[in-house]
């Protein structure tokens, strides 16, 4: 309690810790990771993010942009792609996987630049997600 009060006086907080992923959490962070492979991050691919996530998971703004906030954090952590892409593919079936493929198309064109770091990212997703050749979209 002394401690947390501490802390406080002195402008430092303690910052919860984030929760497991689990598969929707998996798919923000890849979407954010996916977005940033190019070096450039913007607000068009956040707001598309945060669209997305509402669509994808019935939430209101405020709930989507605080979803999107928690995966970037999980996003800048994480260990690597294949770990939630890995998730996904465990748990989520071949018809959904797609269309998170197509959701991160999305993401890769909000910003109105398709770049090479975008495709090998979402490359070593489609391989990581089992997604079959016919399937790809490039």
């Amino acid at each position: 309690m002394f401690e947390s009060l501490i802390n406080r006086l002195r402008g430092t907080q303690e910052t919860p810790p984030l929760p497991e992923p689990d598969e929707h959490l998996a798919l923000g962070a890849l979407m954010v990771r996916v977005a940033k492979s190019d070096q450039h991050y913007d607000a068009l691919e956040i707001g598309e993010i945060d669209r997305l996530l509402a669509e994808s998971f019935s939430l209101n703004p405020i709930e989507a942009a605080k979803m999107r906030a928690t995966c970037e954090k999980l996003e800048a952590q994480a260990p690597g792609t294949p770990d939630f892409a890995l998730l996904i593919r465990q748990t989520v079936d071949y018809p959904h996987r797609l269309e998170m493929i197509r959701a991160f198309c999305r993401v890769i064109m909000a910003d109105g630049r398709h770049l090479p770091e975008e495709d090998a990212a979402l490359s070593d997703i489609l391989r990581i997600f089992g997604i079959r050749d016919e399937d790809k979209p490039f």
